[in-house]
């Protein structure tokens, strides 16, 4: 019996390096969303990613110099939205997040200065488990996240009635609780049960 072709590139840990790859460009920021995590929300697409999933919802964000580099202006504005009281916090997003740490620890870092009540929610085609099993730039973002939402979107387990995510293989995930339990542990909030 013929095996189905992977749906994506995996990553063996510590060989995609951001620092190798990125070139600190945004692909997009949207201000005020509602559909990239919980509540209100700030949405900052980082242009690059190497695991090149089939079906894709943002397949133009793969090149890594898509849009504009990243700006301090840029962090300025992401800054004085984020602080909007109706805002909940920041979504990082792609393209890879864990590939382009420069940019995404910049403004997280900031972020957690100047506003800390605020959270972070991430989209990753890395694993937890490779993350926390890579390079010290990734697991440093990934302690700024508070909710991850983990693994490459495979297209054959596909489940458009999943919260925050779009196949079955995907998890979201209390970034905090598993970083700290050296496990992954599911985020208790909306309904993010299996499919």
């Amino acid at each position: 019996m013929a095996t189905e072709a992977p749906t994506h590139r995996t990553p063996v840990p510590r060989t995609w390096v951001a620092s190798k790859v990125s070139h600190d460009y945004v692909a997009d920021y949207k201000a005020f969303q509602f559909v990239d995590g919980e509540g209100v929300r700030c949405s900052l697409y980082v242009a690059g990613c190497l695991f090149k999933c089939d079906g894709c919802f943002n397949e133009a964000a793969w090149s890594f110099r898509r849009g504009e580099p990243y700006s301090r202006a840029l962090e300025d504005r992401i800054l004085a939205d984020l602080a909007h009281p109706a805002v909940q916090g920041l979504s990082l997003l792609g393209g890879e997040p864990f590939l382009n740490t420069t940019v995404c620890l910049a403004v997280v870092r900031r972020m957690r200065a100047e506003l800390p009540a605020k959270d972070v929610w991430a989209w990753s085609g890395y694993t937890l488990e490779q993350i926390l099993d890579d390079s010290t730039d990734k697991r440093e973002l990934l302690g700024h996240v508070d909710v991850l939402v983990d693994g490459p979107y495979d297209h054959a387990r596909r489940d458009l009635s999943l919260a925050f995510r779009g196949s079955t293989n995907q998890r979201v995930l209390d970034a905090r609780a598993s970083v700290a339990a050296g496990r992954a542990i599911p985020w208790v909030g909306a309904d993010t049960t299996a499919g």
